[in-house]
């Protein structure tokens, strides 16, 4: 998923954008209310996780503010408030989840894997489509007997198209889904890394789910089997 994390403590913030990165999250970590403002105008979150008490904008007004905007993505509140009526505030203001610091690392990446698991794609531990099996946890993909272990930002990249089956995505819908604040792909990272993924598929007979829309951008679409 990609996840924004809003926290002003960078002691609290690096060690948390590192624990949700080698969850294999793609996460753009910022200290400031209103630099998370402008993010959330600039791309499409799968998760927002929150601190209340942030400089310039709250997490609280920031949560208001987003659900106003008719966004739908699941919002979890991580703070230091943890009286009953802080928790109402925070669940009232859109919250899907509350999280009271200090913090402790396994229940928030299982929290963040339960937010997760809204998606409609969802069966259990993995995501589904068709008959295509992604498993999260170990990063492999299956379908019937076969199975392929991916590597990191194959098995991202797969999993937004999973997010979003049979929609053509752009790629700069791609780039901007994979890669983080400040770390622009070369020119034909997305190419490549489209082609690696379809030599996955391959190996389970379902390279042709991967279209190339000429001019348009990428598509998982298991329906159709032959590139346009």
């Amino acid at each position: 998923m990609r996840i924004l994390l809003v926290e002003d403590d960078t002691a609290q913030l690096e060690p948390l954008q590192t624990a949700l990165s080698q969850a294999g999250h793609i996460v753009d970590g910022v200290e400031n209310g209103a630099i998370a403002q402008w993010a959330i105008t600039q791309r499409d979150y799968d998760l927002l996780i929150l601190d209340w008490m942030l400089p310039e904008i709250s997490g609280l007004d920031l949560c208001r503010q987003y659900r106003k905007a008719g966004k739908t993505a699941p919002v979890l509140m991580l703070t230091a408030k943890d009286t009953t009526g802080e928790k109402v505030t925070g669940l009232d203001a859109g919250a899907d989840d509350y999280l009271v610091k200090p913090t402790d690392l396994f229940e928030l990446l299982a929290r963040v894997r339960a937010l997760g698991r809204r998606s409609p794609v969802w069966q259990g531990e993995k995501l589904q489509l068709a008959d295509l099996q992604l498993h999260i946890s170990t990063q492999i993909v299956e379908r019937g007997a076969a199975k392929v272990e991916l590597s990191t930002r194959e098995f991202q990249l797969l999993e937004y198209l999973m997010r979003h089956p049979y929609q053509i995505l752009s790629r700069n819908q791609i780039e901007q889904a994979l890669w983080e604040w400040g770390s622009e792909p070369e020119s034909n990272a997305t190419t490549t890394l489209v082609r690696r993924l379809r030599q996955r598929l391959q190996l389970l007979n379902a390279a042709d789910w991967l279209e190339t829309i000429y001019g348009m951008g990428y598509r998982l679409n298991p329906e159709r089997k032959n590139n346009i």
